[in-house]
């Protein structure tokens, strides 16, 4: 296990071998993020990392960077596909003869995207993936060119998780260490990955399971790294990555939390082990297609920094108001305004001298039911921890996330 410069004590109090020990004899002790707040606010940091040996946290809402690798099989005669569809929607083909990814927010080769505006965005990627975690039948229409070894040129079959090899859920960024509040400055309705947002800020929505969101528990990635086991869409699953878009060097405040969005996780666990309760495809008007994940992530509270940052509540995390109508679409940058989840909680916050009502979309009643599920499963010595093999980049690397530089081609005569 690796340190930070936030650690005070420059000590180990536990270790996870030591945490897993007692989780097999039945005397480990575990609390919810939410538990734990009240726990330290009572007894302080250093007596809750005494007593307490797991945290858990939770979070349930739409993650848009979410896909699975399934591998089909071969038919007789064999296919090398080089073009799918399933239940109408491309998968990505061109990793090997019959191994294809499918993309949550993929959409249906008949959507009509948003030519009727504002597009329903139906049926997509994300629903193909909760339809293999039901186990319904999905309908695979595949194309290939022929090869000696594989000769067939068409295959049109049903497909059920079942019969599958392996259906592996692989999300390249979930878990957003903090997000934007989406407000809308301009004069009409538009529709963003964030929901449908009221003209003149008119309403105002947010996407995190504040206190009880894994990144936020553990903000310089003490404990979670490649490696760490996870509760993942009601099975069991692994962090492989710091997420796409992973940038520890977002500015933070005073305790270290993140005053916006900065880590991201890179996650996967075997489809076939899942359920639709936190699996599901979901349909955002105006926008696309998305998967709304479960992910629960246990802290082993290894020493007292670690139970003071696992501690955190919607009090202490204040999240960015961005303009979605002209900032963020354009990227101009520049917040209106902080606010903290526990005012974003309240159904109420103030923009510009004006009360707006607030939205999830990430569902708290979800986050503390996956909390206390996976505190459930170890109490039961169901689960185990897995301690990270490498950690995470963190803000002393000085990663940021990068936008898009700006290298227009050049199309003229006689270009190289």
């Amino acid at each position: 296990m690796w340190s930070s410069p936030q650690n005070r004590t420059g000590r180990m109090a536990k270790t996870v071998g030591e945490i897993n020990e007692k989780i097999r004899r039945g005397d480990v002790v575990v609390v919810t993020a939410e538990e734990m707040t009240d726990l330290v606010r009572e007894r302080g940091a250093a007596r809750a990392a005494e007593e307490v040996d797991v945290v858990t946290t939770g979070t349930f809402g739409p993650m848009c960077s979410s896909g699975a690798f399934i591998n089909v099989g071969h038919s007789a005669p064999k296919c090398k596909i080089t073009k799918a569809t399933l239940n109408g929607v491309p998968a990505c083909c061109g990793l090997a003869a019959v191994d294809l990814y499918i993309g949550a927010t993929e959409l249906h080769e008949d959507d009509p995207r948003n030519e009727v505006y504002p597009g329903r965005f139906r049926y997509g990627g994300a629903h193909v993936i909760e339809d293999l975690v039901a186990g319904r039948d999905v309908e695979l229409r595949a194309a290939a060119y022929g090869t000696d070894c594989y000769p067939r040129r068409k295959l049109e079959t049903l497909i059920n998780i079942r019969d599958l090899n392996e259906a592996v859920l692989c999300n390249p960024r979930n878990c957003y260490q903090n997000y934007n509040v989406a407000v809308n400055l301009s004069d009409r309705v538009i529709h963003t990955y964030m929901g449908v947002l009221r003209p003149k800020v008119g309403n105002a929505n947010y996407c995190s399971a504040g206190g009880l969101s894994p990144l936020l528990c553990d903000p310089f990635y003490r404990t979670i790294g490649v490696g760490t086991r996870i509760f993942l869409g009601g099975g069991v699953g692994h962090v492989w990555s710091a997420g796409t878009q992973h940038s520890p060097a977002s500015p933070r405040d005073e305790r270290g939390v993140p005053l916006g969005g900065a880590g991201t996780l890179a996650l996967t666990g075997d489809l076939k082990g899942m359920s639709t309760r936190w699996i599901r495809g979901a349909s955002l008007t105006g926008y696309g297609v998305s998967l709304c994940v479960g992910i629960g992530v246990p802290i082993p509270v290894l020493d007292e920094d670690v139970a003071a940052h696992a501690a955190v509540s919607d009090e202490d995390i204040t999240a960015p108001i961005v303009d979605y109508s002209d900032n963020y679409p354009n990227a101009k940058g520049g917040a209106l305004g902080h606010v903290s989840y526990a005012a974003l909680r309240s159904g109420e916050i103030e923009v510009r001298g004006r009360r707006v009502p607030t939205a999830g979309l990430s569902s708290l009643a979800g986050a503390r039911e996956i909390a206390g599920t996976l505190k459930d499963w170890i109490a039961a010595g169901r689960f185990l921890l897995a301690e990270a093999v490498a950690p995470l980049p963190s803000a002393e690397s000085g990663l940021l996330f990068k936008p898009l530089p700006e290298r227009p081609i050049n199309n003229s005569p006689g270009s190289a």
